[in-house]
């Protein structure tokens, strides 16, 4: 499988003398599902950013090996603009990109529906629950039709119904859109039930302690949840995050 992306000897510095994370060297396969996993303050936002082109690095090079793919991003916090509808939010990225109305009108339908959101298209955000709020948030990302799409903690001050709910429409997503993902999150067992490779990070600054492959099965639900073979993953992610929190 070829390399969608790579990190050669990446890392960033902020003007206040702060090194965020680094250096850092990744390759992310077309089609993957990895999770950036690692203490507090490591840098696993800041790197998702500056693969998002948000921020630049300070060091090191940045690359897609073929032509750059549409990047979806998804941040830890909805961001919805109140004074629009679901429909108006999830179209909001295609008017900026000045797609013809009636296409992203269309398109942006399409994403509230594959979120689970048919229906609530004219409700406005203060109407929604935090979980369809960020629905909304995904439908945006995903009414651009990206290719890769990074995501910062999206699911984090959800509860753990909701947070389970959407970790199963996401990997559904990802499979019927050969989506290639990066996921920040600081949950053990979420990133082990997402994920295809879990990378494990050192504290700031942080740096790659360790490189997890998981052979997880496509379809997921509650029985994976509850087998040995998730234990076993997770127990298997979480030592290594101990062993890193320690170097």
């Amino acid at each position: 499988m070829a390399a969608l992306l790579t990190l050669t000897g990446v890392s960033k510095t902020f003007d206040n003398g702060t090194k965020a994370f680094g250096p850092l060297d990744l390759a992310v396969r077309d089609g993957e599902f990895v999770s950036l996993v690692g203490p507090s303050g490591c840098g696993k936002s800041t790197a998702l950013r500056v693969i998002a082109g948000l921020l630049s690095p300070s060091a090191g090079d940045v690359a897609f090996p073929a032509a750059r793919p549409e990047v979806g991003f998804v941040f830890q916090e909805p961001t919805l603009m109140p004074w629009a509808t679901a429909h108006g939010n999830a179209r909001l990225a295609l008017e900026l990109k000045g797609v013809a109305r009636a296409e992203a009108d269309a398109r942006a339908r399409e994403a509230l529906a594959r979120v689970g959101l048919d229906g609530f298209e004219n409700a406005y955000p203060r109407e929604l629950s935090g979980g369809m709020k960020m629905r909304v948030s995904l439908a945006r990302a995903l009414a651009a039709k990206p290719k890769l799409l990074l995501m910062d903690e999206p699911f984090a001050a959800l509860d753990e119904p909701t947070r389970q709910a959407l970790n199963d429409d996401l990997l559904k997503l990802w499979r019927e859109d050969g989506l290639t993902v990066i996921f920040v999150t600081h949950s053990v067992y979420e990133s082990t039930y997402l994920s295809t490779r879990v990378v494990v990070m050192t504290p700031r600054p942080g740096r790659i302690a360790s490189d997890i492959a998981l052979d997880s099965p496509p379809a997921r639900g509650e029985a994976f949840r509850l087998s040995p073979e998730f234990s076993q993953a997770a127990a298997k992610v979480s030592e290594a995050l101990r062993e890193a929190h320690h170097r």
